[in-house]
């Protein structure tokens, strides 16, 4: 995954060379202010747009525009502007893509093609379940509604704060305490249901 990120990064680099993005953004401060916060870029597209090739084609996009738009940034939450750029740009897409449905790969056997299933530290029976048992909170979260998931993946995976969340959906923090607390109500009901609670 990281070397995903680095392709990113040289693509990046050479659209700035090739003229694509303005003179003025092409200093070091982009890379010390923005690039920090890559990953949580491509964790919020990733789980924005449901599926990674898409993920990785709104982060390009993204990171594009906020290069292209840095030197006219003048707030103070560096990572809010990225991430409202994501946001963006995945919504966007979105869009574009309405009724577009998109089909997973597999391998020989029909069957998904799995991360890895063993830890070190389990035997294979527990991995396994343990990795069931994850995918199925993953699809779950999936489920919601992208309102309610994009907040949810905000604060608990890339531990934004309220404000933070409010900035970057431009949403009042009143809505985005409303948004999580659905959002937990709707998980823990599902939750229930499949039996994982």
């Amino acid at each position: 995954m990281r070397g995903d990120r680095v392709l990113l990064l040289s693509r990046i680099a050479g659209s700035s060379s090739r003229g694509d993005v303005p003179p003025s953004s092409r200093d070091d401060s982009f890379e010390r202010e923005e690039l920090p916060h890559l990953d949580a870029a491509h964790n919020l597209a990733r789980w924005l747009m449901r599926d990674r090739e898409a993920a990785e084609d709104v982060l390009q996009e993204a990171m594009v525009r906020a290069l292209s738009y840095f030197a006219s940034f003048k707030g103070i939450n560096p990572r809010a502007w990225l991430l409202q750029i994501v946001r963006h740009t995945a919504y966007g897409s979105m869009a574009l893509n309405r009724g577009v449905e998109t089909v997973p790969i597999t391998d020989e056997s029909g069957d998904t093609v799995a991360a890895e299933l063993v830890s070190a530290d389990d035997n294979p029976e527990i991995a396994l379940l343990r990795s069931r048992e994850s995918r199925q909170v993953r699809d779950l979260i999936a489920a919601l509604p992208v309102e309610l998931r994009e907040a949810l993946v905000l604060r608990e995976f890339e531990e934004c704060s309220y404000k933070e969340i409010a900035e970057t959906t431009q949403t009042p923090i009143g809505t985005v305490m409303s948004r999580l607390w659905r959002a937990r109500q709707l998980l823990a009901r599902a939750a229930e249901a499949e039996g994982l609670g």
